[in-house]
This record gives structure tokens, sequence and C-alpha cells, in this order.
């Protein structure tokens, strides 16, 4: 069972694995531990900054998996212990792709959620005529320095974007990412279907997948 990232564990020989988190986005904390706990990985995890909260997990690569590697090297390295990272976007078609990398910092710093959606609307009426097409991407992160491990997975999910919010549960773009499967926005759906369908849920699923198939955990 994935232990949660605040609760302190017994550091027996018999304990399982520490694994850091290197995010600290509360609302992927939640999808991690939920997914982990459901690939049945036995691993304690805890949250960056339980461990080393001054390590700066910069974001400065063009591309979510050079991100993801980049965040779970550094929380590696300065901590001693295995790092999961992730790097996560919205990619708009009738925005070129917009904002992509750029997606939590979208409306500048210090991100914030409200300020990136009214972003996003702003520049979807520019292009009124525009596809409201648009997916997810996200690339999970496994990285060992001890070892000189790394591995990364890619996962994708399919939407429309809407024109004004639905739902308040999930994070970043949720409320405005339609999912036509569900009927719904990300933002209204529970956590244990967001990430049976999500593009985070089938990244760190297929992770989970390798780390478990070749043992490197145990």
């Amino acid at each position: 069972m994935t232990d949660a990232p605040d609760q302190p564990r017994d550091p027996s020989p018999a304990a399982a694995p520490t694994v850091v988190l290197a995010t600290r986005n509360r609302g992927k904390v939640r999808e991690i531990l939920e997914l982990f706990g459901r690939a049945g990985l036995r691993l304690h995890l805890i949250n960056i900054d339980q461990i080393a909260p001054a390590v700066e997990l910069r974001e400065d690569r063009d591309t979510f998996e050079g991100n993801a590697l980049d965040k779970a090297r550094q929380a590696s390295v300065a901590t001693g212990t295995p790092a999961l990272a992730d790097d996560s976007g919205l990619e708009v078609d009738a925005l070129g792709g917009a904002p992509g990398v750029w997606s939590a910092r979208y409306a500048g710093e210090p991100c914030d959620d409200d300020r990136n959606n009214e972003k996003l609307l702003r520049e979807l009426a520019a292009h009124p005529e525009g596809p409201r097409t648009a997916r997810y991407r996200c690339v999970a992160a496994f990285v060992d320095a001890a070892r000189g491990l790394e591995l990364s997975c890619a996962g994708a999910c399919e939407g429309l974007i809407l024109g004004a919010p639905r739902g308040d549960g999930g994070f970043g773009y949720d409320p405005l990412f339609y999912v036509p499967s569900r009927g719904r926005t990300m933002a209204e759906l529970d956590l244990a279907d967001k990430n049976g369908l999500s593009h985070r849920g089938a990244a760190f699923t297929a992770l989970a997948g390798v780390l478990a198939a070749q043992g490197i955990l145990t």
C-alpha cells in the first residue's frame, strides 16, 4: 500500500522503499498517491517539502520530458533518495499548441490557476472560428541518482475547451477541459474516475508498471 506523504514510517529494514515526490502542487500529490496505491506498489511516498524544503525545482526545458526528468534529478540528488516527478500541460489546437510547457505559468508568475484560465479564454476569444479541441499531455519520470537510473513514460487525454468553467474539483485547466466520453469537465469527475482516463493517470500507471516489472523498488 502507498503511504500518505505526511505520515511517519518506521525506518526498519522491512519498511517500504522511500521515494520523494518532486512537486509542490498538492493536487498532483493527491493524484499520484491514488495512482500508485491503485498500482499496488509498496512505497513510502514523501513530499519534497518534508525532506528538502529549500530545493528549487527548476522547469526551464522546452519539453515535458526534459522538465520531468530535471525535477526528478534535482530531488534525487538533493535528498539521496529515488524521486518521482512529472511535467504536464495543455495543448490547444486553435492556439497552435499553446500554452504547452508554459501551462502552469501561462499568465505569469506566481502561478495562478484562475488567471491562467482567464487568459486561455481571452486568447480563444480572439480565434472564434478556431477548433475547441485540445489535449492534456504528461510525462512521468523516476530517477535514482545513486544508481544512475532514469525512466520516463508519457500519457495524453483528448478533450474540448469550454467557454466557461464547470466544476470545483481538480486543478489547473480542469474546469474548462471537457471530456466527451464522460459528458463532464475534469473538474466534475471524482479522483478515481479522473485518474482512470487522465494524461497523468496514463503516464504514472505506465511508469508504475515499468517499476514493478523490473523490480526496481523491491
